[in-house]
């Protein structure tokens, strides 16, 4: 029930609120602009009601807020949101009327309104919040685990780029795509040769492997994985059949620059989860 956008509205009426341009183009300005008009568009907020449903965009956060806690001072909501007070009032009153919300004075001081959701807003807030699950599923479901992982990456860099905070990178464990196994092979061999002095015959050992690997196509009792980073492959294994009874964990390989984030860990986990899975089936 969020949106990206760069432009707040309450920073328009005055100039003098409005940052230093610091260098900033025409082109990408609107550039952001453009993307601002694209994403609206495609989870819908120009429509009449969010969702389809009778509240707009900014009914719909008031709501998502007061859900994250019992009560809330109507201080805090405003600021959370940056809303206006006379506004943020009348959206109140009508809850209020519908049965939304209840307000009081709160016990600690009697100066602040205290708000919370009722067991009629609770349920709206839950239609509204399995609505925008869906709908943000759906719109994921349509991209390929790549694709879907990047866009999951990208959107990590914008808010770290926009807020100024590191955040954790986002970690996926999946299955290549093509062209990486090629990658698998390149790495091996390049990593290994500049920290153990391998020669060539591990890049070709493991060419061999991941060749079989490939053409075997036994999915049931072989896999592999691609630990992706911040939308950018960071590690590998796999989990190839050695007898009917026997799996043999191969290639694992965490990036140096990824090291110490439970990569491995990771990999090794779900390697030995599937072997476990297969042998269960086999049974």
């Amino acid at each position: 029930m969020s949106n990206i956008s760069l432009t707040s509205a309450s920073n328009l009426g005055n100039s003098s609120d409005v940052a230093p341009s610091q260098g900033v183009t025409d082109a990408e300005v609107a550039a952001v602009r453009d993307f601002n008009r694209f994403y609206t568009n495609v989870i819908g907020l120009l429509r009449e009601g969010l969702l389809d449903t009778p509240y707009s965009l900014t009914e719909a956060r008031i709501i998502f807020e007061l859900a994250r806690a019992d009560q809330t001072e109507a201080g805090q909501l405003r600021r959370w949101l940056d809303i206006d007070a006379g506004y943020l009032s009348r959206v109140l009153t009508r809850f209020e009327a519908d049965g939304i919300v209840s307000r009081s004075r709160s016990e600690q001081d009697g100066r602040r309104q205290v708000i919370g959701l009722t067991t009629t807003g609770r349920a709206v807030f839950a239609k509204l919040d399995e609505l925008s699950a869906s709908q943000i599923r759906a719109l994921l479901g349509g991209l390929p685990a790549g694709r879907r992982a990047g866009l999951l990456a990208a959107m990590t860099r914008i808010r770290e780029a926009l807020d100024g905070t590191a955040r954790h990178s986002a970690l996926v464990l999946r299955a290549p795509v093509p062209g990486e196994l090629g990658w698998v092979v390149q790495r091996n061999a390049s990593l290994y040769t500049a920290e153990y002095g391998w020669d060539e015959s591990y890049e070709a050992l493991v060419a061999r492997i991941v060749a079989d690997y490939a053409a075997r196509a036994d999915r049931k009792r072989e896999a592999a994985w691609i630990a992706e980073v911040d939308g950018q492959p960071a590690g590998c294994v796999f989990c190839m059949r050695k007898t009917d009874e026997v799996a043999q964990l191969r290639l694992l390989l965490v990036e140096p620059q990824a090291r110490g984030m439970g990569i491995g860990e990771r990999l090794v986990a779900e390697c030995i989860a599937f072997a476990r899975r297969s042998d269960a089936v086999d049974q």
